[in-house]
């Protein structure tokens, strides 16, 4: 006797991909809290020992952030994270092929509110990265900051994040045997404030660590723009200048993480909410650019390859934005 089961229906499917955004959203929004909160009440309970154990643990692992982290495969293929995709949808997208002999250094842009196409693409399999770039390792910096937060830093570990500093850049990039991409959100949290729909406004005109990173190692760039980023939530209005921006710039200073005033849509309605719309995001992967090796780089060697970046970015802009609907009179701007 043969069973047939029917597929699922599209709201089950609506309401499954709603939920794995939710669950998402709440990891980063809320999670790293109630962490916290656990791994200190359980230090009141009959279940202390749990929390002595992983404080050991905890101190012993403390530099695993830094060298290379803790991928956990079941966890970057689940199935949540094709649900997530599915949802706005998001597409990664190959224009020339990565030599997996080769590491390279992968220039994210932009930051968006959330980095949803960073997350996605470099931290879990839902986009296909190991099929896309076969050989390849990725792995995608972020805050140390969230590192130091229990139970935490385990979750992050596990998608392939590693912490953004120095040391963890060059633990990824100076293996010799190839087969790693480490990618940095450049504009960093400080870009977030400018994450509006229509907003092609990058934080870059002066960051040029990643670059003089890239040259000490003898790394190729690789410029990635993922289109539709920041179309995912509204803004509250913040210019340049006003008390709301002085504000944020001012709370970044101190906590080292940016707070844009952001929303979009809810679980049950579309006119107020934390949820992102759904709005396609489509992250191109551009060509690798060749860089020389020099351990002490001049101030000249790093603005000469930083300018190169700059206009094969612009131009990986250009050649896609009429695929993925954005105006011709539309250009990156960078500040």
């Amino acid at each position: 006797m043969k069973i047939e089961f029917a597929p699922r229906s599209v709201p089950l499917q609506r309401r499954l991909q709603t939920a794995s955004v939710v669950q998402w959203v709440f990891s980063f929004l809320a999670l790293a809290q109630c962490c916290t909160a656990v791994f200190i009440i359980l230090f009141f309970t009959r279940f202390w020992l749990v929390s002595v154990l992983y404080a050991a643990w905890w101190l012993i692992d403390r530099e695993k952030p830094r060298k290379g982290g803790r991928r956990i495969h079941f966890i970057r293929n689940s199935i949540v994270w094709r649900y997530m995709r599915d949802y706005f949808p998001i597409t990664l997208v190959k224009t020339v092929d990565l030599d997996p002999k080769q590491n390279y250094l992968m220039g994210f842009h932009p930051h968006g509110v959330l980095a949803a196409g960073a997350f996605l693409n470099f931290c879990t399999e839902a986009s296909g990265f190991s099929t896309l770039f076969p050989g390849i390792t990725p792995h995608l910096m972020m805050l140390s900051l969230w590192f130091r937060v229990p139970f935490f830093r385990d979750y992050l570990m596990s998608g392939g994040l590693v912490s953004s500093d120095k040391e963890s850049a060059s633990y990824v990039l100076q293996k010799p045997e190839g087969g790693n991409a480490l990618a940095i959100i450049v504009g960093g949290a400080q870009e977030a404030l400018d994450a509006r729909p229509g907003s092609f406004t990058l934080l870059l005109k002066n960051r040029k660590g990643f670059v003089q990173l890239a040259i000490r190692h003898g790394t190729p760039l690789v410029p990635v723009f993922s289109f539709g980023e920041n179309d995912l939530f509204d803004q509250v209005t913040n210019p340049k200048g006003s008390w709301l921006r002085k504000l944020q710039h001012r709370l970044q200073q101190i906590m080292g993480i940016s707070l844009p005033l952001f929303h979009a849509r809810g679980i049950f309605q579309y006119s107020f909410g934390l949820l992102p719309y759904r709005r396609p995001i489509y992250t191109v992967v551009g060509k690798p650019i060749p860089v020389q090796k020099k351990n002490r780089p001049s101030t000249e060697d790093i603005d000469q390859v930083h300018q190169k970046y700059l206009n094969e970015l612009s131009k990986l802009f250009e050649e896609h934005k009429a695929k993925y609907n954005i105006p011709e009179d539309k250009h990156l701007e960078f500040i």
